[in-house]
């Protein structure tokens, strides 16, 4: 047996030992009934046609599954290979050694619980921080040609951002019948003022990967969101805050060093968190009601906190509009004229 089979045949007799998680996250739209975990497929469609044995018995192994639909079967690293649409069997490897190196989850009581011996409620941080780590780094990926396709062609070094291959989507009422339960997605860390991950937001993408996918709700949040944000760069006085993770990376093409937080909604900006060090905060505005009800609660508690606050109004919608629009160069030469002179100074300006 070959070195890579061998490592394959450990991973299966591992990821058996953890049936029921494997497959609450792999196959989330599934449920157990009885000794199983009932699905659609090996997608993870809704239905009851594939079923994963989750206890010995004497009519089958712990971790196989059988898809009566099509006669499909195997183990479950053959699970995770055919759910993440591998072609070579190393990538199911990593994947499955990824899978199971995520963090512990935090049990209900406080007290410290195996990833495993205990499933992360739907959306809390526990899911959330689990579904971040089983996500991969964005170089060479679709997240990677969606983003520049809005412009943005700094995001690729960023520790806050990760691609998911395949993320669960669960369709509403305002989706179409037949829609998808999983698409791409940009993947983004949410984190307090302390860099302590608290959520994960995701944006779903067409597997074209110039589009956001074509649902209802393209964009999610899970987790601990209200008050924190999606960070680059540490902050120290100054900080740029605003809506969109891509109006801020759209900033961050034309002042890369400068800290920057994405709130992910203009109601969560209102809310954001001030770190303790902070003295200057400069807001990305959008152009519209939200927008400026946002900046008018942040007026009112950054005037309590005692901190300047600067406004930056796009030209059109918002920063990416103007990115897209009028390209990389106009909009540096737009925001360095509302900065403060020590910041055009401090802050390198493209």
């Amino acid at each position: 047996m070959s070195r890579i089979s061998t490592r394959a045949a450990e991973l299966s007799e591992r990821l058996a030992q953890n049936a029921q998680a494997v497959c609450r996250h792999y196959l989330p739209a599934g449920r157990r009934e009885g000794r199983y975990w009932m699905v659609g497929d090996v997608a993870g469609a809704p239905g009851r046609s594939l079923y994963v044995r989750l206890f010995e018995t004497e009519r089958g192994t712990i971790g196989n599954w059988v898809d009566a639909a099509t006669g499909e079967r195997g183990d479950l690293v053959d699970l995770i290979r055919l759910n993440q649409r591998h072609g070579r069997l190393s990538d199911t490897i990593d994947e499955a050694e990824r899978f199971l190196s995520l963090p512990p989850s935090a049990s209900d009581d406080g007290s410290s619980a195996s990833a495993f011996t205990k499933p992360a409620r739907a959306g809390s941080a526990t899911a959330a921080k689990r579904l971040f780590a089983a996500s991969k780094q964005l170089t060479g990926s679709l997240a990677e040609s969606y983003l520049r396709s809005r412009g943005i062609r700094r995001a690729f070094d960023l520790p806050a951002l990760r691609v998911h291959p395949r993320c669960y989507y669960r369709p509403n009422n305002d989706d179409i019948p037949g829609t998808p339960g999983a698409f791409p997605a940009l993947i983004a860390a949410v984190t307090d003022t302390d860099g302590v991950q608290t959520g994960t937001h995701r944006t779903w993408l067409d597997p074209s990967g110039g589009m956001k996918a074509n649902v209802a709700s393209p964009r999610r949040a899970m987790g601990n969101i209200l008050g924190n944000a999606v960070r680059f760069g540490t902050v120290g006085d100054v900080l740029i805050a605003g809506e969109g993770i891509e109006t801020m990376l759209s900033l961050r093409e034309v002042l890369p060093t400068m800290p920057m937080a994405a709130a992910t909604s203009s109601a969560h900006l209102a809310a954001i968190l001030f770190p303790q060090t902070l003295q200057r905060l400069y807001v990305a505005r959008d152009r519209d009601a939200a927008g400026d009800a946002a900046y008018a609660i942040l007026t009112d508690r950054a005037q309590a906190a005692g901190i300047e606050l600067i406004s930056l109004m796009p030209e059109l919608g918002d920063f990416n509009d103007d990115l897209r629009q009028h390209g990389a160069s106009a909009l540096g030469k737009r925001v360095c004229l509302l900065l403060y002179e020590q910041d055009r100074t401090r802050f390198s300006v493209d």
